[in-house]
């Protein structure tokens, strides 16, 4: 067995209704007075007004951040922190999807240490703990909420680039199904396969544990047995109760095995072009698992077999590419069939999307198959249309 560590979100609060009792856990991180970084859609919304009806009944004050915006430019964290020392605000709470969160995140750190989002970016860059924060999820997908990351478009580079280190990690994610109720279909799907995506990578990373390893599949089989449902009767709560706990799963295997091939390939698609995380994901996820095969094929026979599918007495490659078919039809019920080619993204950026691909070395480094930038081109064709 190897050596590992397993690490993650200090406290973690999951259960329908968890959010009514925000205010008892802000009390207990000593938070007085926090920012809370809301994602612009719930602001307008209203749910600014749920949060505010919350925290004023409990007596605690609060500051309003609800520029949250999908796949957030670097500049919003500065303007967050700015707000925050300016308001005087101790700690911080990050409500909505992942670019919410990833900006809470970042508003942490800057607020408590000063300086520029863009002096911190890269891995381990960020010089001690930031305001204490609590992450609350809207979506079932990027499990940011139990994540190191934060994730930012550069408009002037056209890239996207992170914040990576274990001071990123929230004193409390609270997860509560109900905040999910009214995610929209096509939202609910992009972020749901986001989700099984972190799932498949972290669980055939070649960084995986025994640990890791567990929980990436519990969540792979949570996630595709509830997608579906949760697509298409957005308003079944147990369907969105266990696509929640997958998501949440999904985001604690990523923390510690790190994602793959994937997510090199899918983040040129949202610096350049502002496709969201999910979307891209859902992309490439069925083409970088046939190009992985080889690499971990007894791993991909585990997949097939949890997403239900009957690998019994087939030749070992067959039995792996049943996890290829089954992601596909996956992505096809739930109405997501988006090409490149329906994106307008043209052919000849392949090969400058390549080379930017290749600079997303950590996921690179942990697939499975080595992946050269021809390898890197051919997927991005096969993903045309």
């Amino acid at each position: 067995m190897k050596t590992f560590s397993f690490t993650g979100a200090k406290k973690i609060v999951f259960g329908k209704g968890s959010f009514a009792g925000l205010a008892e856990h802000l009390a207990e991180l000593k938070i007085s007075r926090p920012l809370v970084v809301l994602d612009g859609n719930l602001a307008g919304a209203g749910f600014g007004g749920k949060v505010a009806d919350l925290l004023e009944q409990a007596k605690i004050g609060h500051v309003l951040f609800d520029k949250a915006t999908p796949e957030p430019p670097l500049e919003l964290a500065d303007e967050g922190a700015k707000l925050a020392l300016r308001k005087r605000c101790d700690g911080i709470v990050g409500i909505g999807g992942g670019s919410a969160m990833d900006l809470a995140k970042a508003v942490s750190v800057l607020a408590a240490h000063r300086g520029k989002a863009e002096d911190y970016l890269g891995l381990n860059r960020v010089p001690g703990p930031g305001l204490p924060k609590v992450m609350i999820p809207t979506t079932a997908g990027t499990g940011s909420e139990v994540t190191f990351t934060a994730v930012f478009i550069r408009k002037k580079l056209k890239k996207k680039e992170g914040m990576n280190s274990p001071y990123l990690y929230p004193e409390l994610a609270l997860l509560d199904p109900e905040l999910t109720l009214t995610l929209p279909p096509h939202a609910t799907a992009t972020t749901g396969i986001d989700a099984l995506c972190h799932a498949i990578e972290s669980y055939t990373s070649v960084n995986a544990s025994p640990m890791s390893e567990m929980i990436s599949l519990e969540a792979i089989g949570l996630i595709s047995d509830n997608l579906r449902t949760a697509v298409h009767d957005g308003g079944n709560l147990d369907a969105r109760e266990a696509m929640l706990l997958g998501s949440l799963y999904a985001g604690l295997g990523l923390a510690n095995a790190g994602v793959t091939a994937v997510h090199s390939l899918s983040y040129p698609l949202g610096g350049k072009y502002g496709v969201s995380h999910g979307l891209a994901n859902t992309i490439m996820l069925p083409r970088v698992m046939a190009f992985n095969l080889p690499g971990a094929r007894e791993k991909f026979v585990d997949i097939a077999e949890t997403m239900g599918e009957n690998v019994d007495d087939l030749p070992l490659r067959e039995a792996a590419y049943l996890a290829v078919e089954a992601v596909e039809s996956l992505i096809e019920d739930c109405g997501v069939l988006t090409t490149l080619e329906e994106l307008k993204i043209p052919e000849e950026d392949f090969p400058e999307l390549a080379k930017a691909a290749m600079t997303v070395a950590r996921p690179l480094a942990n697939n499975p198959c080595k992946m050269t930038l021809d390898d890197m081109v051919e997927i991005y064709q096969e993903c045309y249309s």
